[in-house]
């Protein structure tokens, strides 16, 4: 059973930094990354790598965050600097065993960035 655990989230003023991070287990994540989702909207992507460290992200995010993993340790990461309030919502750890597999989630963490 896959199971991914995110921590870091929290408050913080705009134009300040956080680091997310999600630790999975239970099999090996060739792909993973990070989705948002703000109150009244749908759940979107922010930024995905995969095993061999080929990166994907949202242009709303280009530039401010990074995105990294380690694969010894099943662990992804999510730098985000210079937030901005839009960054604001529940951040959600995904990951998937093979490229075009099944998703797995976890149960989110919130990043609040106040004006």
């Amino acid at each position: 059973q896959v199971q991914l655990v995110e921590s870091g989230g929290g408050l913080v003023q705009a134009g300040g930094s956080l680091r997310l991070s999600c630790a999975a287990s239970g099999s090996f994540l060739r792909v993973m990354g990070w989705y948002r989702q703000a109150p009244g909207n749908q759940r979107e992507l922010v930024a995905t790598i995969t095993s061999d460290i080929t990166t994907n992200y949202a242009d709303s995010v280009k530039g401010r965050f990074t995105i990294s993993r380690d694969n010894a340790k099943n662990t992804v990461y999510l730098q985000m600097n210079s937030l901005k309030p839009d960054d604001t919502g529940v951040y959600y750890c995904n990951g998937r065993i093979s490229h075009y597999g099944l998703d797995y989630w976890g149960k989110g963490t919130l990043v609040t960035v106040s004006s």
